[in-house]
């Protein structure tokens, strides 16, 4: 068996490890015994030299090690074919369509920095720290031979991967086709841009909680802010609403809106519109305008913790003008996909801009990202969707 150099952790610093959070940061590291190339497997141990784990490192990282694995077990092509099938195996037991599913969720299928998106015969995928990318080839050989895809292209066209000493980089990994490519969400059809779209060019994160609109709807004006390429818009349309306003700054994410609407017949209902969501909640609130539902699905306000305070601020500001955009007796749906902004400080932004809109709010549900989105305890960050329905009274 390899020989993994060794990262012992300084005492009082290995209880969050222990408990079973799959990051060693720089900061929590006595000393490293042995030599290593940056991207290697190594071993971790705490300051008693008892093994925790084996994973991943890379100097340049903040976090230094990312956990692959609590056995002492060989990190090769069996062990990631198993992880994968395993992930895979999770889908298709809690998902009615797991055909079309985030397929590998980094650190919550024990995956770290893997993320692997399923969209019917096609598959996307970004390793976003240099240890995962080291396995790209061996990865997306797996995937190919478990799922014999028609097509698998790479996202890692993102910022992150330049904290790691990766650069950014997009294109296909098997076969030429298409990018603009149909899924399916809730038996409904969308068009996904997995070339152009933000991320991996489809949010499935939210399908459960698109589905749980549903008894709002029935012959209800919405207001959809921030709505990509308007999932929430087509499911409130289909739903029964009978006429949908729906915003997005992005002319390419409005453009396969659109499409999105026509596929599911549901122009006739959909008014979608290019424009910053604060102006347009700004100046549709100085017209006294109302809604009877009022949905808030914005980007992450803060990627950090220092940008915190700018993005409560943000929070509160469109929860406001939503407050008063919406009718009474009509309801807000409200999110958050900013793991910094937790569930009690949102809860208590959104109270912040009810007193402040003079509206009274009663929560009838609070629900968190979709299944094929796994929340492991000892892992904070891998809870970040906060997806709140309030009736505005």
């Amino acid at each position: 068996m390899d020989k993994y150099a060794q990262v012992l952790l300084r005492k009082g610093a290995q209880h969050r490890v222990e408990n079973g959070h799959p990051w060693v940061y720089q900061s929590e590291v006595d000393y490293v015994e042995g030599d290593f190339e940056p991207g290697d497997i190594v071993d971790v141990y705490n300051f008693r030299h008892r093994f925790i784990g084996r994973g991943y490192i890379n100097p340049r990282s903040q976090i230094l090690v990312r956990i692959l694995s609590r056995e002492q077990e060989i990190i090769n092509r069996e062990f990631f074919r198993k992880r994968i099938a395993h992930a895979w195996q999770y889908r298709q037991r809690f998902l009615a369509e797991p055909e079309y599913c985030r397929l590998v969720f980094a650190e919550a299928d024990f995956l770290p920095a893997l993320i692997v998106d399923k969209f019917g015969g096609y598959l996307v995928i970004q390793t976003l720290a240099l240890g995962i990318d080291r396995y790209k080839e061996e990865i997306v050989s797996i995937l190919d031979e478990m799922f014999q895809p028609e097509g698998i292209y790479e996202r890692n066209d993102v910022p992150v991967r330049e904290l790691e000493g990766l650069p950014q980089q997009k294109g296909y990994l098997k076969g030429r086709f298409p990018t603009l490519i149909q899924v399916r969400e809730n038996g409904l059809p969308f068009y996904a841009d997995i070339d152009l779209g933000q991320k991996t060019g489809f949010f499935y994160d939210q399908r459960e909680n698109r589905a749980a609109i549903k008894p709002l709807m029935q012959d209800a004006t919405v207001l959809d802010c921030f709505c990509h390429t308007g999932s929430f818009s087509v499911h409130a349309a289909v739903y029964g609403a009978k006429e949908v306003t729906a915003v997005d700054i992005s002319e390419q994410a409005i453009e396969v809106a659109k499409k999105n609407a026509a596929l599911n017949q549901v122009s006739d209902k959909c008014e979608f519109m290019v424009g910053n969501a604060f102006d347009v909640l700004r100046s549709m609130s100085d017209e006294k305008r109302q809604f009877d539902v009022v949905i808030l699905d914005p980007p992450a306000f803060t990627k950090s913790r220092h940008a915190l305070e700018g993005a409560v601020r943000g929070y509160k500001e469109i929860n406001l003008r939503g407050l008063k955009l919406t009718k009474s007796g009509g309801f807000l749906i409200t999110c958050s996909c900013s793991y910094h902004m937790q569930r009690d400080l949102f809860s208590a932004v959104v109270q912040e801009a009810a007193h402040d809109a003079h509206r009274t709010i009663r929560q009838v549900e609070y629900r968190t990202q979709a299944k094929d989105h796994p929340i492991l305890p000892a892992s904070d960050e891998t809870s970040y969707l906060k997806f709140l329905v309030l009736e505005v009274l």
